[in-house]
């Protein structure tokens, strides 16, 4: 059902959800983190970036407040933190593939050090819901599931929205699975919930 949305009826599915009470206040989640996944077709990747920044404006004039944070935007201050963003830059057209993966995933550490700068901004603003995009830029170093595992005691007090291109899928077989692009099968997570199909 989710990925067969138009971009305007998924558009106003999230402002439905987003600006009500039963979403802000955690409701019908039997307990579970408030996590939620909002899958959208991979091709849409930079007609969603215009579609979640206008979604914060809407929300905004509803008096809902987000925090908007791009995975890729913290990875690339993180290495800028560290002054290592123009040699990685510089040493990546003759670096190994696998090279380059080893040294990003050590220097972007999920729970080290992309969790903790997280932390940082979710206690610095104020908000009502966590939106965390930039998802397919940093595949391979960063994986979706492994930001919400190590996220689930930093971001337990909103709900939190990651915008996933690919599809999103539970079965009671192999229980939920983030599939990165529509193609790679790729991390096992189940304690989402899909915020295309959330009722208000």
């Amino acid at each position: 059902m989710s990925l067969q949305l138009t971009r305007k009826e998924r558009a106003e599915h999230l402002y439905r959800v987003i600006t009500s009470e039963r979403f802000l206040t955690k409701q019908g989640l039997g307990n579970e983190v408030p996590f939620f996944i909002c899958p959208f077709p991979a091709e849409e990747g930079l007609t969603m970036i215009e579609d979640r920044l206008d979604l914060i404006e809407r929300i905004g004039h509803a008096g809902v407040t987000a925090l908007d944070l791009s995975l890729y935007e913290i990875s690339l201050g993180l290495l800028e933190e560290r002054g290592i963003l123009e040699d990685v830059l510089a040493a990546e057209p003759d670096m190994e593939k696998s090279e380059l993966r080893e040294l990003l995933q050590g220097v972007l550490d999920v729970h080290e050090h992309l969790i903790p700068k997280i932390a940082e901004a979710i206690a610095a603003q104020p908000h009502d819901v966590i939106f965390l995009s930039g998802v397919g830029e940093v595949y391979p170093y960063i994986r979706s599931h492994n930001v919400l595992n190590n996220l689930q005691s930093t971001a337990k007090d909103k709900p939190t929205v990651l915008f996933f291109p690919g599809s999103y899928t539970h079965s009671t077989a192999t229980g939920g699975s983030l599939d990165l692009f529509g193609l790679l099968h790729d991390d096992k997570y189940y304690r989402a919930f899909n915020i295309l199909n959330y009722e208000v």
